[in-house]
């Protein structure tokens, strides 16, 4: 069991569902889900955050699923022992990489998230009080917003493979002539990512592993209840990655 992660599900139930009936949630969960397995190319529009049912169930089933994985990810990768004292996470949707990355390096590390979208920018400073993590996320590009220099780390969670081609070429030469902490999460599935064999290639010679991970979804209950209304049942966490420390 987890206190700090108990105590946030229940205020996210009660922040998404107090004006939402949990039939509600489950549908708009299953849209959701089929946006991102059969409509993948309307992401990059913010399909997944339109209408309050799929921000609900956004914030409610996604944010813990990423938070969760990308928690056992720096655990596998050994960065929970290593401090870092600023964070930039791009892309930050609600926040969850960031809030992940702060809470397993300890006292003192600060969140600056970017997200495109003023909602979910929103969500993760709420995220961030709720979790008791020193952060801000704002309105912004996340390829524009890239920090230049310096030794801060940065965290790209599930948001590279939502950026237009010309884009996501723009940001792998910024990426390319860094040399700080970076942390890419992408899903596992090969489908719709046939740029991640070319990133990983170019990385490698900037100091950047690819990784592929399982684990066992060991989900909080409300999680695991409102995934198998949906029909949905993640018995494994699954996840790759492009890290440097």
């Amino acid at each position: 069991m987890n206190p700090r992660l108990d105590a946030w599900i229940d205020a996210l139930a009660a922040r998404h569902l107090a004006n939402l009936t949990r039939p509600e949630l489950t549908r708009a969960l299953r849209a959701l889900s089929s946006c991102y397995v059969e409509r993948r190319g309307r992401l990059g529009e913010g399909a997944a955050l339109e209408g309050a049912g799929k921000r609900a169930a956004f914030a409610l089933f996604y944010g813990p699923l990423h938070f969760i994985t990308i928690g056992e990810i720096l655990r596998g990768l050994g960065w929970h022992e290593r401090a870092v004292p600023l964070i930039h996470d791009l892309g930050c949707g609600t926040g969850v990489g960031g809030a992940a990355w702060a809470l397993a390096a300890g006292e003192g590390a600060r969140v600056e998230g970017v997200d495109r979208s003023a909602w979910a920018a929103g969500e993760a400073n709420w995220n961030y009080r709720q979790l008791g993590i020193r952060g801000r996320a704002r309105t912004g590009d996340l390829v524009l917003d890239f920090p230049r220099g310096g030794r801060s780390a940065v965290v790209l969670a599930y948001a590279v493979n939502e950026l237009p081609d010309a884009r996501r070429s723009q940001l792998l030469d910024t990426i390319a002539a860094g040399t700080g902490p970076l942390l890419i999460v992408e899903p596992i599935a090969r489908r719709d990512r046939s740029w991640w064999p070319a990133w990983a290639s170019r990385l490698e010679a900037a100091g950047v592993t690819e990784q592929e991970w399982r684990f066992a979804a060991t989900l909080p209950p409300l999680v695991r209840e409102i995934a198998r209304g949906a029909g949905l049942d993640p018995r494994e966490l699954t996840a790759r990655t492009l890290a440097r420390f």
